[in-house]
């Protein structure tokens, strides 16, 4: 309607552009604007200076054979100062810029093994953007950022990955399992060691004092009693401890001991 009065309005980050006679004349900003249509002028049409979003997808094959789909997010917009190029020079902007892009994923990920690829994504995206950058400021756009969002390999190929992945924590849980093991073998061994150790000390001096006992039951009983030899004493103790002996094993009801019977002379003998 204000077309028809040689009035227009260009909202907020948005140019109009002005032709006359058909030719560019120029770029007109946000607000009122008189365009008299009797005169020759005219409105071309409007450009967008607000950021905008192109998701691509696009798919390769990597170093090692191994076909993949990365998604890049392209965000970009319009320059203001070169807004006639961005007008007239491009007639569908998504496609020129799908086009880069295509052409720099398939020759970058080709080079790459499929797990570089995943390591290497801001690389790939660097890669892209300065590739677009170059070419798209020559037709009046910026590109404002880069970014690969996603990789994702064949389904076969992602589920063998899977599959070496739980083999390789299975595999880790099996090595600390057998490390705990291995620990605990070594310490209850440590502990057995130690335990006959001081087993082995505490029947040492058992003996020593068993020794000792009997020493001074030799002397004891050779001084009590004139004329005992050594040989009268031992054999005295030997009965003493035979029927000691005895006395144990009838009490015990637990006991698997087998007493066989013999001659009490050829043990004193």
């Amino acid at each position: 309607m204000g077309q028809a009065f040689g009035c227009i309005q260009v909202d907020q980050s948005t140019v109009a552009i002005k032709e006359n006679f058909g030719k560019y004349d120029d770029v007109l900003g946000p607000g009122f604007h008189f365009m008299p249509w009797c005169f020759g002028s005219q409105l071309a049409g409007y450009l967008s200076l607000r950021v905008q979003q192109l998701d691509i997808t696009c798919e390769s094959k990597t170093k090692d054979n191994v076909f993949v789909t990365l998604v890049a997010s392209i965000q970009y917009r319009a320059l203001e100062d070169k807004a006639a190029d961005a007008f007239y020079k491009l007639s569908n902007t998504k496609e020129q810029i799908q086009a880069y892009v295509f052409d720099v994923i398939r020759a970058t990920v080709p080079t790459l093994e499929l797990d570089k690829v995943f390591e290497q994504k801001t690389e790939i995206a660097k890669t892209v953007g300065e590739r677009l950058e170059k070419v798209m400021s020559l037709y009046g756009y910026e590109i404002v950022q880069t970014l690969i969002v996603d990789v994702e390999p064949d389904d076969q190929v992602k589920s063998s990955m899977n599959e070496i992945n739980a083999a390789s924590r299975l595999r880790e849980a099996a090595f600390e399992k057998a490390e705990g093991e291995k620990i605990l073998q070594i310490k209850q061994a440590e502990g057995e060691a130690e335990s006959k150790y001081l087993a082995g000390l505490g029947i040492a001096r058992q003996r020593q004092a068993i020794v000792e006992g009997l020493k001074e039951s030799v002397i004891g009983f050779s001084t009590s009693v004139p004329g005992a030899s050594t040989k009268d004493v031992m054999d005295m103790i030997l009965i003493t401890q035979y029927f000691d002996t005895m006395k144990e094993i009838s009490v015990s009801s637990n006991s698997s001991a087998v007493f066989i019977p013999h001659e009490l002379e050829d043990a004193t003998s």
